[in-house]
């Protein structure tokens, strides 16, 4: 599948050369690398080596996306580590959402990563697939769930179910594997989010092997906490959790 549309301006993929440390950041489901940026460039000044993947079909326009499976956006996330891999010798992955949902994949499948930090991660969104037999085309956004009224998250506008049916896939597979992520994990989950269940991030914690796992309340953001009230929390217990691994 081609995209149609061009990149929206924000919605770049971002690579900081760094450090033998590499992070890979991975964006939301409808989202873009906007949300992640503040968190990349964060960790790039602390010395490290970044990488912002896009996933296929996103910050371009909702019919993209439509085109586009879980395995797409799989091989996104796939290149983004196999970039990384090549210029570092220890790798973390951090996600938000959708992206959080890709990094426990990516620890399900790759034992070699060091350590994951998902935050509000997806692995059973109910209304997701209660609609996912919908017979409209289109659902209205999800996006921009933020607390803070100064903050936008560029995201569509529209939600494809075709591919509210992907994502219901992908995290249907990564739940039922939860239990191969061995590695340290520090999870971060807002306690009022409007699009995935606080509860998905308690799952997490009790389901994955990790003998090293900490949850991290998030008292003043909604789903988008990368770009609400608890951002620089985030990036501060991710930059100490790094040191400490």
């Amino acid at each position: 599948m081609s995209e149609n549309y061009p990149i929206l301006q924000g919605a770049e993929p971002f690579y900081f050369a760094g450090n033998k440390v590499g992070i890979l950041v991975i964006h939301g489901f409808t989202g873009s690398t906007q949300s992640m940026r503040p968190l990349g460039e964060a960790y790039a000044k602390a010395g490290y080596t970044v990488c912002g993947p896009r996933l296929k079909g996103h910050g371009t326009h909702y019919e993209d996306m439509e085109g586009t499976s879980y395995h797409d956006w799989i091989a996104s996330v796939e290149e983004g580590f196999q970039w990384l891999k090549q210029r570092c010798d220890t790798i973390f992955v951090t996600g938000l959402s959708m992206g959080g949902t890709l990094t426990l994949y990516l620890a399900e499948n790759h034992p070699d990563i060091k350590a994951v930090i998902p935050i509000n991660a997806a692995i059973d969104i109910p209304n997701m697939a209660a609609v996912q037999h919908s017979d409209v085309r289109y659902l209205d956004a999800i996006g921009s769930d933020i607390k803070n009224p100064d903050s936008k998250e560029l995201a569509y506008e529209k939600t494809p179910i075709r591919s509210v049916k992907e994502i219901v896939k992908l995290m249907s597979g990564v739940k039922e594997n939860l239990d191969k992520i061995g590695c340290p994990a520090l999870i971060f989950v807002s306690k009022e989010d409007h699009v995935v269940p606080p509860s998905n991030s308690q799952e997490i914690y009790d389901e994955i092997s990790s003998e090293t796992k900490q949850l991290y309340d998030l008292e003043n953001s909604y789903h988008v906490a990368t770009l609400d009230n608890d951002q620089s929390f985030i990036i501060e217990k991710t930059l100490k959790f790094i040191k400490e691994i």
